[in-house]
């Protein structure tokens, strides 16, 4: 096997987006095209890899790192010309070259791999990468003559009527014996409707010279859907969505409703897990065996344990531990830790707080910037009073506490171990453990009252 190369087309502005946000950079299945391209590619194990960058440069290198190099093309004339940006960093090395566009999303590393197998089996010079579209309109198409050989390769809006007619369309997707490839790009013009500079236009220069040239199909025309609007974006998202839940399906993992449940490409999940309708897992997010998860419940960036279940609820940025149950109507802000055999009921909202090892807050309350221990019961209605209009404060309550409904804990504040809070208690000063504290004004009841005021 020669050494094998890539080059990621990301320069392009996407005027059809109709948008301030870059074309690669829209998300599908909750990560940038780009970022999609990306990683395929690493999996496919090149030596090297390009990213042309030119709109949106700086937020491209953001999400991508340093696992590529760069090189900017500063005025967008074609493909051609923004493969030749690649040139000093590639053009003297020896081996194969595959090209693709940052706004394929759905590429995968075994196609690309299968594509550079086939170009050096055969020993060509460069190999397109085509497809069978039903609808080819828009698309570049493969030309080829009686013996099934690629002759030329043709934009849509400049092939004629019978051109039109072929349904092989270019993916835009390709393998060139490296050196060849920018030998030939060098002489490449730009006659034609758009003034640029074509990529394919390689393709016909390598025939005139008589260089070997191949195509190697791929059986599924979704991996090379190409994203130039919003109608696209919605297909390729569409198209991920459904190669991701077949995927968990297959290890294990039970959809109810695959059409209407959305798995971030980066999630993962372990065996006999079920999920609702409803379910979105955005970014990564880690679900262990036996959850239930769902109907309608959003988790982001997230860890959840093994036998947990988690019904119509929003969790972001926090570690679930093992056999916690989330819901309904709950809600788990950032920077939460909830551990094992925790009850987290209806109504409660927990930000940046620690929940021990089988604490409950069964229903309606608010504990943020808390640390609670374990085997502590939170009644209905209790709040930590964490903020004073400038500084969010620490609420401390101890293993075993028991703090009673309808209870205010105004931050900084202990609750001792064991300790028990009365119901409708506003609680300012530590309460030493196993006490019992009562803060709230004695009960008077003016006999007659209502009588005499009328």
């Amino acid at each position: 096997m020669s050494n094998r190369y890539a080059v990621i087309l990301a320069a392009g502005q996407g005027k059809r987006m109709k948008s301030d946000l870059y074309k690669v950079l829209h998300p599908v299945c909750g990560k940038p095209m780009v970022e999609h391209v990306a990683d395929q590619v690493s999996q496919a194990g090149l030596q090297e890899v390009v990213t042309v960058i030119g709109h949106g440069a700086d937020a491209v290198k953001e999400h991508l790192g340093d696992r590529v190099s760069y090189v900017l093309q500063e005025e967008q004339l074609g493909t051609g010309h923004a493969v030749m940006q690649a040139e000093e960093l590639l053009a003297d090395k020896d081996g194969v070259t595959v090209v693709l566009c940052g706004d394929t999303p759905l590429i995968r590393s075994e196609t690309m791999e299968s594509l550079m197998e086939h170009h050096e089996r055969t020993g060509a010079k460069a190999t397109v990468l085509t497809a069978r579209a039903e609808d080819p309109a828009g698309y570049g198409r493969v030309i080829r003559d009686k013996s099934g050989q690629v002759t030329r390769i043709v934009e849509h809006k400049d092939a004629n009527e019978e051109e039109r007619t072929v349904k092989e369309i270019n993916t835009g997707t390709y393998c060139f014996d490296n050196k060849t490839l920018f030998q030939a790009l060098k002489q490449v013009g730009n006659n034609n409707a758009q003034g640029e500079y074509y990529l394919p236009d390689v393709i016909e220069i390598l025939k005139r010279k008589g260089e070997t040239l191949s195509a190697w199909q791929t059986p599924d025309f979704s991996e090379t859907i190409g994203v130039n609007d919003r109608a696209a974006l919605a297909k390729a998202e569409k198209a991920l969505k459904q190669r991701i839940n077949e995927y968990w399906m297959r290890q294990g993992v039970t959809i109810i409703d695959p059409d209407h449940t959305y798995i971030s490409a980066d999630s993962i999940l372990d065996q006999d897990t079920v999920l609702y309708p409803g379910t979105m897992l955005n970014g990564v997010v880690k679900i262990g065996r036996k959850c239930v998860i769902g109907p309608h419940t959003e988790i982001t960036e997230s860890v959840i344990g093994s036998e947990c279940e988690i019904k119509q609820s929003v969790i972001a940025q926090s570690d679930i531990g093992n056999d916690v149950k989330i819901g309904p109507y709950a809600h788990i802000r950032p920077d939460s830790v909830i551990d094992d055999e925790v009850k987290i009921g209806n109504f409660v909202e927990v930000k940046k707080s620690r929940f021990g090892k089988a604490s409950k807050a069964s229903h309606l309350s608010y504990i943020g910037d808390a640390e609670v221990g374990n085997s502590v019961n939170l009644g209905c209605g209790s709040i930590t009073v964490n903020y004073d209009g400038e500084n969010k404060f620490l609420t401390k309550i101890e293993d075993g506490a028991f703090v009673g409904c309808n209870a205010n804990l105004i931050a900084p504040v202990t609750i001792g171990e064991g300790a028990y809070v009365a119901a409708g208690s506003t609680i300012t000063d530590d309460v030493p453990g196993s006490a019992l504290s009562i803060a709230r004004a004695r009960q008077t009841n003016k006999e007659g009252y209502a009588k005499k005021k009328d």
